[in-house]
């Protein structure tokens, strides 16, 4: 008797989002490029409130405000981020 049951494994579509193709390439970019929130996010393991928390209280670089409505992070800034120890964050 075979179960026609199906399980979220075998779903062909992820339950979670895709992470940013910048993401894997992260560590080959030059020091000059920029990378959008959504690379942040993924690089740091948060949600988009807690970058900007993040920003606020100074533990992650600022943004570069490269247009009106365009915002990115500078990848030099982001490599100097994650290779300073976070000590004290819950």
């Amino acid at each position: 008797m075979s179960s026609s049951i199906t399980s979220p494994i075998n779903s062909a579509k992820p339950s979670f989002p895709q992470t940013h193709p910048t993401v894997a390439v992260f560590d080959k970019l030059p020091e000059s490029a920029f990378v959008p929130l959504c690379v942040v996010c993924a690089l740091f393991c948060c949600s988009p409130a807690t970058v900007w928390r993040r920003v606020r209280a100074g533990q992650l670089a600022s943004p570069h405000r490269i247009g009106l409505r365009t915002t990115r992070w500078g990848v030099s800034d982001l490599r100097k981020d994650l290779a300073a120890p976070r000590g004290g964050e819950q």
